[in-house]
């Protein structure tokens, strides 16, 4: 399993890298590793991380759509603003929708961390969701629920999935640094 993990998560890395770069393919080299990633959570028995990766799955094809419907003339993805009022209801579903699975996964299931484990899915989902709409918003909660992760990971024997996610605690301040600065420049 070891060797799944180490190859699940380079192709993580390389998926969020493509991100941070605005690049489109980001999305099936993403598509790739959260195929990978399932398999994994399940054998971790992570089942809320497992769902997630099917949810990603979906997000990924939603996002790379919207992402090519949207770039720009050099081949990246043009970024979009993000209103106050729906970043708040869309942190508001996060939390409710954490609240729930975390007591479907507590009550019904073996889940190893059952509350912890549905709020870092319910929130990387809307994570996800802003990624796919453009969002500069979306590195901010990736930084969050990323470190988040690296314990939980670290805390289940996933040391491979733990510095990968302290290399995406990386990677998302490296896209949040080059995702607001090509958005100063477009106000500018």
């Amino acid at each position: 399993m070891i060797w799944i993990e180490l190859a699940g998560a380079l192709v993580s890395a390389w998926a969020v890298w493509l991100t941070a770069r605005r690049r489109p393919w980001c999305w099936p080299v993403g598509l790739l590793s959260v195929l990978v990633y399932g398999w994994i959570f399940i054998d971790a028995r992570l089942y809320s991380d497992a769902l997630l990766q099917l949810a990603f799955a979906g997000l990924i094809v939603y996002g790379w759509r919207r992402w090519l419907q949207n770039l720009g003339d050099d081949g990246r993805v043009q970024l979009a603003p993000l209103p106050v009022t729906q970043a708040i209801g869309h942190v508001a579903i996060g939390a409710i929708a954490a609240l729930l699975l975390g007591y479907v996964m507590h009550r019904w299931t073996d889940a190893a961390l059952p509350w912890l484990d549905a709020a870092l899915t319910a929130f990387s989902l809307v994570a996800q969701w802003w990624q796919g709409r453009r969002h500069i918003a979306a590195w901010w909660l990736w930084i969050a629920v990323d470190v988040i992760y690296v314990g939980e990971y670290i805390y289940k024997h996933l040391l491979i999935t733990s510095v990968l996610y302290a290399g995406f605690v990386v990677l998302a301040a490296i896209g949040l640094r080059a995702w607001r600065q090509v958005g100063r420049a477009a106000a500018a």
